[in-house]
């Protein structure tokens, strides 16, 4: 997909992961798996093929239902770590969380060829289309909706400038490990790799200083913490509070 074909970005509303007012845009499909990646010892890439396809704009996210055989269900949204094609194929990357009912049914038991049931895309807010400059700034999987738009910058060969900073604890916590380049920032806060310069520590203002880019949309997401800690380091450096997209993570499972 070009960036030219890609939908115009839309105005900012308010920040949510629920299904837009009046029904969502899409019903429920079947997402046959084609392809099943570990990422690290608790997240892994779910790769779907879509029976009705699906395209999307990059940092958008699909909802996953489950349905027991007893007519139980439940659904979560997880964010596209693909770039947009055609539509016929997208990914999903899931961390496993403690008791998690959803994800820990796709960790243990999801196998190539079974099928979910999936609908959206979803998201108006946490949206890049290309157009302007990004700065990326994840903490732990939330990278995942960040690595849709580094692969959509890439995949398209769009010169618009973006940089991207991901945190994580350790170097067995960093998904999407062999994908990062000159464009990214590694944070380590707890352990770092050997030999790395910069010592293990939180996301600070010294770091993220030489990053920032004139006119750029700055795209935050991860845990509660550290979206509002990230956020605040960048107005506090002057980016534009109307300029920074947060997405917030909790513990759904």
């Amino acid at each position: 997909m070009t960036e030219a074909s890609l939908p115009p970005l839309p105005q900012i509303g308010p920040v949510t992961r629920r299904p837009p007012v009046g029904g969502p845009p899409r019903t429920w499909q079947t997402g046959t798996v084609v392809e099943i990646r570990d990422e690290t010892p608790r997240m892994k890439t779910f790769r779907l093929s879509l029976a009705e396809g699906a395209v999307h704009v990059p940092g958008q996210h699909l909802m996953v239902r489950l349905t027991a055989p007893d007519g139980y269900t439940a659904q979560r949204s997880y964010s596209i770590a693909s770039a947009p094609g055609e539509g016929s194929e997208v990914e999903l990357m899931v961390e496993r969380l403690v008791d998690g009912e959803v994800s820990g049914y796709l960790h243990d038991e999801l196998r190539v060829g079974d099928s979910l049931e999936v609908r959206g895309p979803f998201g108006g807010w946490f949206v890049w289309n290309g157009r302007s400059p990004a700065l990326l700034v994840g903490g732990g999987s939330g990278v995942v909706p960040l690595m849709s738009m580094l692969r959509h910058h890439r995949a398209a060969g769009i010169t618009q400038p973006m940089r991207l900073v991901v945190s994580v604890r350790s170097p067995e916590d960093l998904p999407f490990a062999d994908e990062y380049a000159e464009e990214t920032t590694l944070i380590f806060t707890r352990r770092t790799p050997d030999g790395w310069a910069r010592p293990a520590g939180r996301l600070d203002a010294a770091t993220l200083e030489p990053l920032l880019i004139d006119g750029a949309t700055a795209y935050v997401c991860g845990s509660t913490g550290f979206a509002e800690h990230a956020s605040q380091l960048l107005v506090s450096l002057g980016a534009p509070v109307g300029s920074v997209r947060v997405e917030r993570y909790g513990p759904t499972s």
